[in-house]
């Protein structure tokens, strides 16, 4: 009897993991509780318990303290508070693909959208899934979610997540998926098929539609297995379900030149392969393989069941196993994945554990496949290099701004890797003035947009500039949309002129006149700022028609002339600063940001022809305030009105020293 065996038959990785996790415990002498069966496999279980483990059915049988393993179908969120509370330990075995469900279920209740899962609605890994959402609605097939759709307005308006049990069949959810996006407006929807399931399924059903007889292997409780079944079951009448090598129909099979063998997932190896060698010794003649009469080259067919990788396929798979020089891989084919260090990253620093986690299932490139030892090189890097060009090429017609960081300046630009592809910026691109030095962006984080992708000649072009550009422009209408006279802004002095500065208040420049600049009197606006300073601004005035804006920065609570009016009064003898010499005059500094005037009548008690003949700016000197113009804000102040005091007291003393 020829049998031939599906390659992913048997145990997959979130059942083996969780065996795995019980197997430890039990031989660490922990003496765990199973929190319902870790497979569906009554020998398996009984040899667990029989080793120490026991079977408890809710999280409330837990001992406080003790060591509980969750099963790979998962628990709801509640058991895992109610683990916490008692104070056990928790050994997880819940499959990832599982827990991403239990995600999106939760998602969904954050989000207010209803939640409806595919699947059967007792099936344990479902109830788990119910216990991380809200009001979770659940279908096991087509026609029940017609029904419950029927009963909302068409098109159902209502926000829906829709996600499939791992182990449900590809034909109910396609067909429960196209009635969903046909019927509802506000839906998401997740493909949650367990990669592993599909791929069982899929070379169960190639093998049953070619062969005499089917062997289904495993428990009649798994619902992996009962879908394998009946799959099995449509294509093939003379399908079996067996648990174990002794339940084989023999007198039934026997009539069977080439037999197909498949597993549920909860199937050990060890039964797998004392089914298949019970079937392999039956001594029947395959005549009618050997002369070709049945139509089919069964040496082909085996020929494909055993050797269906090939380099350069892109497949999914399961991290299973991390060590520091490489990655181990679960396919679901008979080949065992690994992805050499060098193929994980191009960063020849990292560990395989920033990268990946076990339980991961991570999408790569099959860089080559080894029949005779049984092994696949898988690279992680290669598939995401091939995934970035194509976002590369995407961003082009959708301009979509890109980050990366600047490795490299040279004579031509600059050099930033996005995603570990090179990308060349032109000087004329960098965003910086003409004269500026482009180091200043070296191992800076900058945003771009690429302007042009070779793939072929590997040449990818962007722009630094394009983005800002954009962003200037959408800062200015922001500016322009709010802009009122007193309002404040912090801008950046953007250059300098002999009558103000420039200064940009975010996407628009605004002039600060050198009068406005400070309330001392200034020659150059470079005495009290300098280009790149931050000001705190105010809008004196502004066009949005000619697109100018007039802005100060003295600060109006502290007004010079009150303080003025506060200390001096006219009679007062101040210390005053010459600021600027006229023909008729001087003008001095009484205090910050206010002067007077000392008209040349006032300089000296003699006739003289220019102010410059007695004093000079900067100097400091005393006057009288002789005069103060409220209204207009003016004052009046004479340095001859002291030098006759002064000649008056020296006389009073001479006298008095004669006498």
């Amino acid at each position: 009897m020829l049998v031939i065996e599906a390659r992913s038959a048997g145990f997959c990785y979130g059942v083996r993991r969780a065996v795995e996790l019980a197997e430890a415990s039990v031989t660490a002498g922990e003496r765990p509780a199973m929190l319902g069966p870790v497979i569906h496999n009554g020998q398996v279980i009984a040899d667990l318990c029989r080793r120490g483990a026991r079977l408890i059915a809710r999280a409330e049988d837990a001992q406080p303290g003790e060591t509980v393993v969750i099963r790979a179908h998962g628990e709801a969120e509640a058991t895992y508070r109610t683990l916490a509370e008692r104070g056990c330990r928790v050994l997880d075995g819940t499959c990832p693909h599982v827990r991403r469900i239990q995600s999106i279920a939760r998602q969904a209740r954050d989000e207010g959208r209803q939640m409806v899962l595919i699947g059967d609605p007792e099936h344990p890994e479902i109830r788990g899934i119910c216990g991380w959402g809200e009001s979770v609605l659940v279908f096991p097939d087509p026609d029940s979610l017609k029904k419950w759709l029927k009963k909302q307005d068409a098109p159902c308006p209502l926000p829906m997540s829709v996600a499939a049990q791992t182990t449900q069949t590809r034909e109910i959810w396609e067909e429960s998926v196209n009635f969903l996006k046909k019927q509802c407006t506000n839906v998401k929807i997740f493909d949650t098929i367990c990669c592993a399931t599909h791929n069982r399924q899929s070379e169960a059903v190639e093998i049953a539609s070619a062969v005499d007889g089917m062997v289904v292997v495993g428990d009649r409780q798994s619902a992996n297995t009962r879908h394998l079944y009946d799959l099995c079951k449509e294509l093939c009448p003379q399908t079996f379900l067996v648990e174990r090598a002794e339940d084989l129909p023999m007198d039934k099979l026997s009539g069977c030149r080439v037999v197909g063998l498949t597993a549920g997932a909860s199937a050990p190896a060890g039964i797998i392969k004392e089914v298949n060698k019970t079937m392999s010794e039956e001594k029947i003649l395959n005549e009618t393989v050997e002369s070709g009469e049945t139509g089919e080259n069964f040496a082909e067919m085996v020929e494909q069941y055993t050797n269906t990788l090939h380099t350069g396929d892109k497949v999914t798979g399961v991290v299973i196993d991390i060590t520091p020089t490489e990655v181990h891989v679960d396919l679901g084919c008979k080949q065992t994945g690994y992805i050499p260090l060098d193929q994980l990253s191009d960063d020849p620093n990292v560990k395989p554990t920033d990268v990946v986690k076990i339980g991961d299932e991570v999408e790569l490139f099959v860089v080559r496949v080894n029949d005779v030892d049984g092994y696949a090189t898988l690279s992680k890097k290669r598939l995401e290099a091939n995934k970035i060009w194509e976002v590369l090429e995407e961003a082009v017609e959708s301009k979509t701004v890109m980050e990366g960081t600047v490795s490299e300046v040279n004579k031509g630009g600059l050099v930033v890797f996005i995603k570990g592809v090179r990308v060349f910026v032109p000087a004329s691109q960098s965003g910086l003035p003409r004269e500026a030095d482009l180091n200043q962006l070296l191992k800076q984080k900058v945003q771009l947009r690429i302007t042009e992708v070779n793939r072929a000649r590997r040449r990818v072009v962007g722009s630094i500039r394009a983005v800002q550009q954009e962003a200037r422009a959408a800062a200015a209408a922001a500016v322009w949309d709010g802009i009122e006279a007193g309002k404040h802004y912090t801008g950046t002095v953007k250059s300098m002129t002999s009558y103000g500065v420039f200064v940009d208040i975010g996407g628009v420049d605004g002039m600060v006149h050198i009068s406005d600049l400070s309330w001392s009197r200034i020659k150059h606006p470079s005495e009290v700022v300098k280009v790149g300073d931050t000001l705190d601004v105010y809008v004196i005035s502004f066009d949005k028609d000619k697109k100018k804006i007039s802005l100060g920065v003295k600060d109006r609570s502290t007004n010079p002339w009150e303080k003025f009016m506060e200390t001096y009064k006219v009679g007062d003898v101040a210390k005053v600063k010459i600021v600027k010499l006229m023909s008729f005059g001087a003008f001095a500094e009484v205090v910050p940001g206010v002067d007077g005037l000392v008209h040349i009548s006032q300089i000296a008690d003699r006739r003289i022809d220019s102010p410059a003949d007695c004093l000079s700016e900067g100097e400091v000197v005393e006057a009288k305030i002789i005069e103060v113009d409220e209204e207009r804000k003016r004052i009046s102040l004479s340095i001859r009105a002291l030098l006759g005091q002064e000649t008056a007291a020296e006389e009073a003393s001479e006298s008095e020293d004669a006498e």
